[in-house]
């Protein structure tokens, strides 16, 4: 199953995909449709049939919770590629809610940074409340995955030892298109993740190279802070950010950015100077 939450009749409505069209559900978006314990039932059966085409639908980040966690450093390709060693236990930062964005919105870079990255990652979507969970609890509370990009403001990030001011930047995450269900992707141990920039791969690689797998992390985060359906965890990115090039690389203007995520889909946006 797929679900999306797409804005229309000026808010937004959770949908479930059936083909190519989008069955509108009664929860106002997947976050909401996720906090009810009969969530999967009501999403596979409820709704209507009257939604847009999934392509011609305004898609708004599939999901927006209060809570979004992030791993850094956690494919050993891009651990390589900054020069440190593996890390014993996940590097975690955390987001704002503020700061995600639909899979097709623009994507305003800031006028504050001249470094501005992108991050191709997977995304997993928690389904039922977490605490101090093991591993196979923390596995069966998945209700999800999507795509990712933690577009990454260097220049800030790199200011102090702490990566806050460079992921915080609002409205520059896009998250989506869809949330898959695990049934449809196993545990997104072997799927394919790739970036472009204006139709030129810049990332390719496989969840198969992660460190800490989604399980894993789940259980890690949940040992020191409750999880909540809709939360979202970012697993981290491969090799091949703009900042590791020689010279560096980082997004203008008029440029187009895809993240594509087998079983999932893409992530494209187009880049746009802020107004002054």
């Amino acid at each position: 199953m797929r679900l999306a939450t797409v804005r229309i009749g000026g808010g937004t409505r959770a949908a479930r995909v059936e083909g190519e069209r989008l069955v509108l559900l009664g929860a106002p978006d997947v976050v909401s449709l996720l906090a009810s314990p009969r969530w999967q039932e009501e999403a596979a059966t409820g709704g209507s049939a009257d939604g847009p085409a999934l392509e011609e639908a305004d898609l708004a980040p599939v999901v927006r919770p209060a809570r979004v966690v992030c791993v850094g450093l956690n494919y050993r390709s891009h651990i390589l590629e900054t020069g440190r060693e593996l890390p014993e236990y996940p590097t975690l930062f955390a987001k704002f809610p503020d700061t995600l964005l639909g899979p097709r919105d623009d994507l305003v870079l800031p006028a504050a940074s001249e470094r501005v990255d992108w991050e191709a990652e997977l995304g997993v979507v928690v389904g039922r409340t977490l605490r101090r969970a093991g591993a196979a609890e923390a596995e069966a509370a998945i209700a999800g995955f999507t795509a990712v990009n933690d577009v990454s403001m260097r220049d800030w990030q790199r200011r102090t030892l702490q990566w806050f001011q460079g992921k915080n930047f609002e409205a520059t995450t896009p998250v989506g298109p869809v949330l898959t269900t695990p049934d449809e992707v196993g545990q997104a141990t072997d799927l394919k993740l790739r970036c472009t920039v204006d139709g030129e791969v810049v990332q390719e690689a496989s969840t198969a190279d992660l460190l800490f797998g989604p399980a894993e992390i789940l259980a890690y985060v949940s040992t020191f802070m409750t999880l909540h359906p809709g939360d979202l965890v970012a697993t981290g990115t491969p090799g091949g950010v703009g900042a590791a090039r020689t010279p560096p690389v980082f997004l203008r203007p008029g440029q187009v950015v895809e993240v594509s995520l087998e079983g999932i889909g893409s992530l494209v946006n187009r880049c746009v100077a802020e107004a002054s």
